[in-house]
Order: structure tokens, then C-alpha cells, then sequence
């Protein structure tokens, strides 16, 4: 069995980006529309530091914008507007919600659901092949090194 190196792993490095708290819940509620750094406070809970702090980080990974508007009277500020790679972690607080609802909801159930705009339907996330095969679990699929893999020691 040939050991590829990890050092270059996807999902470590998407959770360089996204693994915290605070980072979520802003994406959260950049989702539900949520534009404005006192709203954003509000909503998440986070403390202005560390909510300042994350806004810049998703602003320098490039999925969030920063838009200037000005209230009358008032100076201008900047609101919060999901990039098209913002847009794209769509699926993943959709999967992480829907796992929280299955193992973590209370007994009334969930306190969200998410629908198709046009229907109503409930949204269900598939994960499907290329050839649009539905993959019902991980017993169904097979790593294998993609291009970016490299030979080597793996971390212990």
C-alpha cells in the first residue's frame, strides 16, 4: 500500500479557514442575509473583537466583500456581502445543519428548515457521482490520489 503525504490535505486546510466557531455562525447568518457588522454582533453573539477579526479573515480568503453604504448623517461604514466562493460553502452549513437537526435537535425537532424557493420542498443534500450515481455513505466511495498527491511519510 503506497503512503501519500497529508501535508496537503483539503480538508485540513479548509479548516485553516472555516474550523472555528464565530467563522460559521457569521457565514450563518451572511446566508440569511445578515450584512452589518452590529447585526452580525447581535445575531451571533460574538464579541466585537473577535468578530472584527474574523470579518477581516473571511474578507482576506475572499468569501466575504466589503460594500460601503452610509446611513444619513452617519459615517460611512462598510457591510458584509458573500463572494461567489462564500456562496459555494452553501452545502457545507446545509450539511452541518442537517446533522445537528438528525443527532443534536431537541424533541420538538428542527429549528430550521431550509426550502426550495420555488416549490417549498424541503432541500436535501445528495452526494451523487460524476456519472449522477447516488453515493449513500462512505463504504461507497474510494480514495484514490488525485493530482496534487505525494509520495511520502505520512504524519503519525
Amino acid at each position: 500500500m503506497r503512503r501519500y503525504r497529508v501535508d496537503n490535505c483539503s480538508i485540513e486546510r479548509t479548516l485553516a479557514v472555516l474550523g472555528e466557531k464565530w467563522t460559521l455562525l457569521v457565514l450563518r447568518e451572511a446566508f440569511n442575509g445578515v450584512r452589518r457588522f452590529a447585526d452580525l454582533q447581535a445575531r451571533t453573539g460574538a464579541p466585537r473583537q473577535v468578530l472584527s477579526a474574523r470579518l477581516s479573515r473571511l474578507v482576506d480568503e475572499g468569501l466575504l466583500r466589503k460594500v460601503p453604504y452610509r446611513e444619513p448623517g452617519q459615517r460611512r461604514r462598510d457591510e458584509y456581502r458573500l463572494t461567489q466562493k462564500g456562496l459555494d460553502l452553501y452545502p457545507i452549513l446545509i450539511a452541518l445543519m442537517h446533522w445537528g437537526d438528525r443527532y443534536l435537535a431537541d424533541s420538538a425537532g428542527p429549528p430550521v428548515v431550509v426550502t426550495h424557493r420555488d416549490c417549498g420542498a424541503p432541500v436535501a443534500l445528495r452526494l451523487l457521482c460524476a456519472d449522477g450515481h447516488e453515493v449513500g455513505g462512505p463504504r461507497e466511495a474510494t480514495p484514490r490520489p488525485g493530482p496534487g498527491a505525494r509520495l511520502g511519510l505520512t504524519r503519525a
